[in-house]
């Protein structure tokens, strides 16, 4: 016992020196492995991987270990629709600095992976929004794994914070736009009844994961945009039409396809509570999605900030115009999964899953993310009982 307490002060002092140790081992915490609660193990990390889930007490004499002084330990959490965080927006620094400020901030709150969403913009905009993503992800900006289109190709009834000068028609080359990051994944968050039959088929086709948002359609325009490859919903029941008995809506669709994956924004704002609580009974297991729509408020101690020449203020974990309109949000990954086990009663394990295993399997990631198992990349969070995030690791690496 005090040869371990004597290798886990050790860690603590060589970890915060050396953010990326090629072998070490967390000891003394509760592991989710994204399936079970495991208690007495111990997780051993090599060149930047899960090696191996062991016994406490089989660990190996000459390795690194880290004491997780009783806090869970859980996969990192994955966020596919972040506008902004540490008082940057994407739209603002589509940079390669932009990006990873945004990233910084987050992962504070938890997330390990994510995709830096650029709102409606113009073409130039978009353009340098992909290339600056494509660098980052080349330069090894840790946890960015792609980018998330949320427009420019909306219905303006459903427009939200969205600006209605630039919401347009698909460009004929639009497809080639939307194809471009070759190091990573695109998400496209579109009107399906705004674009033309087929659009949505010759994405998919290239890889591209298209959403449903921001959409005035009915449920049969949805049916026909989920047999040409929809992959799901962006921000159910936001900027979106809502469910009837008669019309189902989008929202209604979204619930009612077994094969799409929904997203959510679990802040007590966007959606009611007992409104999560139906979307999440009705919705089949694994396709909701836990996400943010965070804006620069988050990480950050300005509040305020401009978006199409508007100011938005973020008070009491709340954005909105002067008007009322909400405008992204002011939450982070991990208080989504506290929200969902406070305010929607759901067990820690499914709302953990919510946020990290299930957007791995909406990205196609799910065979290296989203679990905390052998051959796994090691992302990883600490967090204790009040659900503030202590430590981190991406690919290994502190």
């Amino acid at each position: 016992r005090a040869r371990l307490q004597s290798r886990c002060a050790a860690a603590s002092f060589e970890s915060n020196g050396d953010p990326l140790m090629s072998a070490f081992a967390i000891t003394n915490a509760r592991i989710f492995d994204g399936t079970d609660f495991l208690d007495g193990k111990s997780v051993i990390v090599r060149d930047g991987n899960v090696d191996k889930i062991v016994d406490a007490a089989a660990l190996p004499a000459d390795l690194t270990v880290i004491d997780g002084n009783g806090q869970m330990l859980a996969p990192g959490l994955i966020d596919v629709q972040v506008n902004g965080g540490g008082g940057v927006l994407l739209n603002d620094q589509p940079t390669v600095d932009g990006v990873r400020a945004i990233m910084q901030a987050h992962r504070k709150y938890g997330t390990t992976a994510m995709l830096p969403t650029l709102i409606t913009d113009h073409r130039g905009k978009m353009e340098t929004a992909i290339a600056a993503v494509t660098d980052a992800i080349d330069a090894g900006v840790p946890g960015i794994v792609g980018i998330h289109l949320e427009g420019p190709y909306l219905n303006p009834e459903r427009k939200g914070v969205h600006s209605a000068d630039i919401i347009r028609p698909m460009e004929d080359d639009a497809i080639e736009l939307l194809t471009r990051l070759s190091n990573g994944r695109i998400l496209v968050t579109m009107a399906p009844e705004k674009a033309a039959k087929g659009t949505i088929k010759a994405l998919a086709n290239k890889g591209v994961l298209v959403c449903a948002g921001h959409t005035a359609g009915n449920y049969a325009h949805i049916q026909s945009a989920i047999d040409e490859g929809l992959r799901g919903f962006t921000h159910l029941f936001n900027a979106m039409s809502p469910m009837t008995h008669r019309e189902p809506g989008v929202a209604g669709a979204a619930m009612a396809d077994d094969t799409t994956w929904c997203g959510l924004i679990a802040d007590g704002y966007h959606v009611h509570p007992a409104v999560l609580k139906v979307a999440i009974r009705a919705k089949a297991t694994g396709k909701i999605m836990l996400v943010t729509d965070a804006m620069p408020t988050v990480g950050a101690d300005d509040k305020r900030f401009t978006l199409g020449g508007e100011e938005i203020i973020a008070a009491d974990g709340r954005c909105a115009l002067a008007d009322g309109t909400l405008a992204g949000s002011d939450l982070d990954m991990i208080s989504a999964v506290k929200n969902c086990v406070e305010m929607v009663g759901l067990n820690l394990g499914e709302a953990l899953r919510m946020a990290s295993l299930y957007p791995a399997e909406f990205l196609k990631l799910d065979d290296k993310m989203g679990r905390i198992a052998p051959g796994y990349q090691a992302d990883m969070i600490l967090f204790d009982d009040a659900f503030n995030v202590s430590r981190s690791w991406i690919n290994g690496a502190e």
